[in-house]
């Protein structure tokens, strides 16, 4: 027979389930999906989830040769993160009842907060709006830069979110208080450092954000010419086979003559500037892009790098290329490219809400295999795992606590960050 939860680990795996769900801050502010668990264990916990549609209009009443094929673009996602933490209390330890739930409590922190920095990640390492200011965070002109770039690239306004790190969330709640605007929301800045709802963007505080370092004396252009992207719902190979393909990225060769080129390094590419995705109008400003990984070549040298976003000028012509284009041109054969990371930061993400999604995984646990098991599920749908086995041997009872899920940037033009104090 297997080890029993007391109603009093009962009650405390309760109070423990109630703080994991507040402390998932980040994971609350992004969509959610739900894959089956027959479907995600018979394909290896990955979905292929939609990209959002982009549709063309033509001019006229005459359509007969405006009937052409929608190409749906896919991204893959996975339930790629699966953490626990762990405990053993000895017998004469578990004379006091209360490490028990400190236990709990600490483990359920560590957790949400393992949740928390996993879409911090794929935010600030996916993301490719980039907005670079030269000084530190001073309020709404930092904000009113990220509105608009989303703006001009046609990325809707409702659901905007901004995660802003310590130091520079305290910069602009200083700048809030300090000045003359509704009495109510400058005194709460000032008294609680709370910013609050800030050109279209609802603002969040981060205790903690992903670092970028600097691209300084880089000096890096375009090697080759037509390096622009072709965007395809499916790939055939050799033997026929056909697959769904991830349309997020794609290879360019950079020639390096000084410096070092890293991942997660934002630039731009000179003469290529960013259109509105809809109206397809040039926006006069240039497309900013980041480095995903290197291929090929010595590292952070020339050679061949994944960016993000693909390159999509329609120079081709296809019907996908014009949908989904998102520049005014091909990069120039030895385009200059300009590093915008030019002084290390910490990151401040902001994004579309429905371009950021949050899996929620599920172990399918034996309940009479000789540990105790207990289940709990928040309100976005994380599962948290408690189980409890008593080793005779030892006199020792082992704990555990785990949560199984995944998270993904569907649309990285949907995403951005601000650096500050660049030079």
């Amino acid at each position: 027979m297997s080890n029993s939860f007391s109603k009093e680990e009962i009650v405390a795996f309760e109070d423990i389930l109630e703080k994991f769900n507040d402390q998932l801050v980040l994971s609350k502010l992004v969509k959610k999906y739900n894959m089956p668990d027959v479907q995600a264990e018979r394909a290896n916990n990955t979905i292929w989830r939609p990209m959002p549609y982009i549709a063309q209009s033509h001019d006229g009443t005459d359509a007969t040769a405006n009937f052409d094929d929608a190409t749906q673009l896919s991204v893959p996602s996975t339930l790629g993160y699966q953490k626990h933490s762990t405990a053993v209390l000895s017998a004469t330890e578990l004379r006091d009842q209360m490490q028990e739930g400190r236990l709990g409590e600490a483990a359920a922190e560590k957790l949400a907060s393992d949740i928390n920095l996993a879409v911090t990640a794929v935010i600030c390492n996916q993301s490719t709006l980039v907005v670079k200011r030269t000084v530190a965070a001073t309020g709404f002109d930092d904000v009113a830069l990220a509105n608009t770039i989303m703006n001009e690239q046609g990325i809707q306004s409702l659901g905007r979110k901004l995660a802003l790190n310590s130091r520079d969330y305290a910069g602009m709640a200083s700048n809030l208080g300090a000045r003359t605007l509704d009495n109510s929301k400058s005194l709460t800045a000032y008294e609680e450092s709370f910013i609050g709802r800030v050109s279209k963007f609802d603002t969040y505080l981060l205790d903690y954000s992903t670092r970028l370092l600097a691209a300084a004396g880089v000096t890096v252009t375009i090697n080759g010419s037509n390096q622009y992207y072709t965007p395809v719902a499916m790939t055939t190979a050799a033997t026929g086979e056909t697959s769904l393909k991830d349309n997020r990225y794609q290879n360019i060769v950079l020639g390096v003559s000084s410096g070092t080129v890293r991942v997660g390094d934002a630039f731009t590419i000179a003469g290529v500037n960013a259109v509105h995705h809809i109206t397809k109008q040039d926006t006069g400003q240039l497309k900013t892009f980041r480095i995903i990984a290197q291929v090929s070549g010595a590292t952070g040298g020339a050679g061949t790098y994944t960016i993000s976003p693909p390159i999509i000028s329609g120079q081709g012509g296809t019907d996908a290329e014009l949908a989904y284009q998102n520049v005014t041109a091909t990069p120039a054969t030895t385009a200059v490219v300009t590093f915008l990371n030019t002084a290390a930061t910490q990151v401040n993400p902001f994004w579309l809400d429905k371009s950021i999604e949050l899996l929620p995984g599920r172990y399918a646990i034996p309940m009479e295999a000789g540990a105790a098991v207990k289940t709990g599920m928040t309100d976005n749908g994380i599962e948290l795992t408690m189980q409890k086995f008593y080793d005779i041997n030892t006199m020792k009872t082992k704990y555990r606590w785990d949560t199984f899920f995944g998270v993904v940037n569907l649309q990285p033009e949907m995403s951005g960050i601000i650096l500050f104090n660049q030079v």
